[in-house]
Order: structure tokens, then sequence, then C-alpha cells
């Protein structure tokens, strides 16, 4: 079997300005960045196609393929002649080269120029951490200049951040030997920050400079909020995001189109591709096929509570993705054993997945697929019982093979998809804006995890009272939690029953305009494994890289 990125070399790819004319994109409505990419600079004036949203069970060891699922979907739709395009995040170079490994597909569902859009692609990220860091240079200069504002050091919010795991960042002292004010700082990856978060929630380059002026940057010694504005930041930081906010084309190892830009973590942040590559995305295709990180507690969760109502759009069909894999971890499978039948494993996992199929039907009222990405060693009697067990929830199952067959493996899954999409259907959402902080949380909680209820440390009971005093009550709320579980214990797998959630800490997003709910340890800048993806990749001297997947 091939590499992924030995597949990706195989590809034929076709020159972009074919890519765009697909879209109906004209060439000046596209900048070039050499043959195979370009930003899109066209308008997005009309919203007219059907979004189809991919999301997934509780993540697992074993992988669930949801990227390389919404791929081979968009491939199998344009192969039963539809006119798709796909919407997806871009990679950050802190997974690429630590423990997950790229984020463009894997076999042939993939979106190519692979190397690029996993390693340094249109820059984005650069100017991303560029701004963020200009901001923070700008706040320590300040400091040093005689701290005009009267910023108190102990009390600023705002971080640095690097595209890299790096641990040794976590928490350093800055300013020693008199080169400044010398205070403690912590650098964040740039995924988890919020210039990411707010650049894929910006829906104009004006609402964009909004946000990042709006950005909290700490508070003064009077207990008063200092913002970006203050610092006269705003300006520069968007002029060096001026380029970064244009969505990016590609394709498909199968020519069909893709945009690909943003790349928020769906823990700290929302977990989506940008609001303008959705609406650009929705403007030029019949279907859009985007997708939301992690599992659907959290990204399908922040995609439709917050994303959608920040846009104004709603999916015409939900994708839920699953392994049987994946499912028999969440019943208690051992690894060793994963390729062996376990009907009994897979029956106590499937209430996992039976829970996020109930989410989207009941909760937010919108039609489900269930996409099974296939492996060999599924056995006929493990494929019948999710079958059956998924239609007894109300809902359809169809098994792919979209990693080893590309879009003819997805055939079958984007005919399942079309045909829900088309049922009337109203996005509800899982809680009311403007409901007290507390009672969103407790709603997504309840309604969405599962839970019993929820406990608050007397710092987060102190930050909810003083957000919603400061005006940020009626924020949506993003609860920060693992991902391995519905609760906020990542070792509570499948369908757990009667457990809260606690929240520690709650912090206030005032340019990404939303509240954060933190429950759990959740780590802002990860670290390398003992053996991370970077020992593997290398390139010769004629500039080939290998290693990458």
């Amino acid at each position: 079997m091939l590499t992924d990125i030995e597949i990706a070399k195989q590809c034929k790819m076709q020159e972009i300005g074919r890519i765009a004319a697909k879209l109906g994109l004209k060439e000046e409505q596209i900048e070039r960045y050499g043959r195979y990419k370009a930003k899109i600079t066209a308008g997005t004036a009309k919203r007219g196609g059907k979004l189809i949203l991919v999301t997934a069970i509780n993540p697992t060891a074993s992988g669930e393929g949801k990227t390389t699922v919404s791929i081979g979907l968009a491939d199998g739709m344009a192969r039963l002649g539809k006119k798709v395009c796909l919407a997806l995040r871009e990679p950050s170079l802190g997974p690429v080269f630590g423990i997950k490994g790229g984020a463009a597909g894997g076999g042939y569902a993939q979106v190519v120029p692979m190397e690029d859009i996993n390693l340094h692609f249109t820059g984005d990220l650069h100017a991303i951490t560029a701004a963020n860091n200009l901001l923070c240079a700008i706040l320590d200069n300040h400091l040093f200049r005689g701290n005009e504002l009267d910023i108190d050091p102990e009390k600023i919010y705002f971080r640095r951040c690097l595209d890299m795991n790096d641990r040794s960042l976590r928490n350093i002292t800055i300013g020693q030997e008199g080169e400044g004010t010398e205070r403690r700082e912590h650098f964040e990856i740039t995924a988890a920050s919020e210039i990411m978060a707010i650049l894929c929630l910006a829906t104009s380059l004006k609402d964009l400079k909004r946000r990042i002026g709006n950005i909290i940057v700490g508070e003064n010694r009077k207990g008063e909020y200092v913002f970006a504005r203050d610092l006269k930041a705003e300006g520069a930081m968007t002029a060096l995001l001026k380029d970064a906010i244009k969505p990016n084309l590609v394709q498909t190892l199968e020519g069909t189109p893709a945009i690909v830009h943003g790349g928020p973590f769906a823990n700290i942040a929302h977990g989506c591709n940008s609001i303008l590559a959705t609406y650009t995305a929705l403007s030029l295709a019949d279907y859009v096929v985007t997708e939301a990180g992690f599992g659907a507690d959290l990204g399908a969760e922040k995609f439709l509570d917050t994303k959608c109502r920040v846009a104004g759009i709603e999916p015409a069909c939900v994708v839920v993705v699953a392994t049987v894999k994946a499912l028999k971890l969440h019943g208690g499978a051992d690894k060793a054993s994963l390729s062996e039948e376990n009907l009994a494993a897979l029956e106590k996992g499937l209430p996992n997945l039976y829970k996020h199929i109930e989410n989207i039907k009941n909760v937010y009222k919108k039609p489900v697929v269930v996409a099974m990405n296939r492996f060999a060693s599924d056995t006929p009697a493990e494929i019948e019982a999710v079958m059956h067990g998924v239609e007894k929830v109300g809902a359809k199952a169809v098994f792919t093979d979209v990693f080893l067959k590309g879009g003819a493996g997805g055939e079958e899954l984007a005919s399942a998809v079309c045909e829900a999409a088309q049922k009337e259907s109203k996005l509800q959402y899982s809680y009311a804006l403007d409901a007290p902080i507390k009672e969103k949380i407790e709603c997504i909680v309840r309604k969405i995890y599962g839970g019993a209820g929820v406990t608050y440390s007397e710092l987060a009971e102190g930050k909810i009272a003083e957000a919603q005093a400061r005006g940020y009550g009626k924020m949506p709320v993003i609860i920060a939690k693992t991902q391995y579980s519905l609760s906020d214990d990542a070792k509570l797998l499948s369908r757990p029953e009667g457990f809260t959630v606690h929240v520690r800490d709650i912090i206030v997003k005032g340019g990404a305009e939303f509240v954060v709910a933190v429950a759990g340890n959740i780590m802002l800048m990860p670290g390398l494994g003992k053996h991370p993806a970077a020992e593997h990749i290398d390139i010769d001297e004629n500039g080939e890289i290998a290693g990458l997947s």
C-alpha cells in the first residue's frame, strides 16, 4: 500500500485556473500562489448552496477519518454530477510534526498539493502568528514606555503564540535584566489563539478589524478592561491579515474544488473553517461539504450553536462518521483485539454513536446520515449490528471505502446525503442566546453531553458574574473539555450517564465574541511525544519530501 504522500505525488493535478472555472470563477477573481493554489477574491453575494456538515463520534486512538470521509463524500457527489465544493480547515504545523500528522485527508481521498497544504500553504497561519505577536510586542512596549494606560502586569490575559508544539513555552518569564517589565508569559499554539478564532468568525475585513479592536488584552489597576484598540494596535494587525482573510482554493485528487481556510481548535475555540470560506463555497456550488473538529459534542455543537448563529447559515444534512474499530474501543475492547470480531464490545460502544445521532435529530432537528469508514477487518456480523442499531434510532448507516477507492467508494454515501438534504428542516439551537451564561452551559451539558448537571469553582462563579456585569452575558458559550468522552473525564467512554461537568475557569474572548467555559485541564500549547512525526519527515537533494502523512 502506498503512503499518503506517495499517492498524492502520483496525482496529475489540474492547473488552478481550471479548478476555479469549475466554480464559475474568472481569472480576475483569483490570486495565484503558483500553479495549483490561489486566493479567491470574488464577492459572496448569494448563498444558495446546500451545506453538508460532517462530524463524528468521540474520537479514539483508532482514528475515524472525518476529513478523509468529507473529501470522499465531495468526490462522490461530483461523480454523481453534482456541482460541489469542499470547505475545510487548514492544518496546523503542531499536529503535522507531532502525533496526529497532517490534515489533508488520506489514501485516495486527499486534497492537494498535500505537502504545501500541510506545511506553509499560503502563509495564513504565519500571518496570524505575526498579528498575534505584534499585539504582544506593542503591549510590552507600552509597559516599558511608562504604561500610560496603567495596565496591571499581573492581569494581562492576551498571550503570545507559535504554530508549533513546544511545551517549554507554556510558562516563561519575559522582560528580564531590564529588558522591559519582567512578568510571567504563556504561549499558546496558533490554532488555539483568539486571532485564529476571530479570522474564522469575521464576515468582512471591516468586521475583522472591529473584532481585533475588541480583544481584551488585560485590566488596568482600576479593574477596567484594556482592549487592543486602546493600544492602537488593530490597524497594523489587520494589515498583516489582509491576504490571510481571503479563502484558499485547491483541489482533491479527483479535481473537485476545495476551499481550505482557517484552522481553530475545537476545544478552546469553535473548530470550524472560516465563515468567509463557507460563504464563498455556498455562493459558487450547489452542495458544500464542510466539517467540524473532534466529536459532535465539541465541533458540531459549536458549529451549530455558534458559527451558524454568527453566519446566518444552517446545514441541510449532518453526517456522523464512525468506524467499527472506534466503537469497539468505546465498548471496552483493547487495541490488540480490534481486528477480531467482538460483537459484545461493539454493542457496548454503539450508544456513543446513538447519542450523537439523537442530538442532531432531536435537539438540532436536522437530518442525519451515518458514514461508517470501512476497514478490511469489519466482519459481516459487525456490519449488520451497526446497520440494524442505527436504523433503530431513526437514521441510515452507509459503509464507505473512500480511503481505498476515493470518490467511487463514496458514491453510495453521496446519494444518501443528497436525498437527506432535500428534506425540509429548520435548525434549532441547544440554548437561547439571551439566557444567562450558566443556563447555556447547563443546556449543553444536559442536552448534548447527557450529563446530570454542572458544578463551578469559586473562580468560575466569580468570572461568570463579572462577565455578565460587563455585558458579555449574551454571547455564545464554548465549552473546552476532553474530546475523548461526552463527559469531562476522558476515561468515561461510550455513553456515560449521571455525570456532572466541573467548570474550573471562564475566559471572555471579546474579539471572537464568545465565552469559554474551561472544564478539565486543556492545554493551549501542546507538547511533542517521545517519537514525534517530525522524526519521519525528510527531504532529498531534489526537494522531494517523504514521510509526511
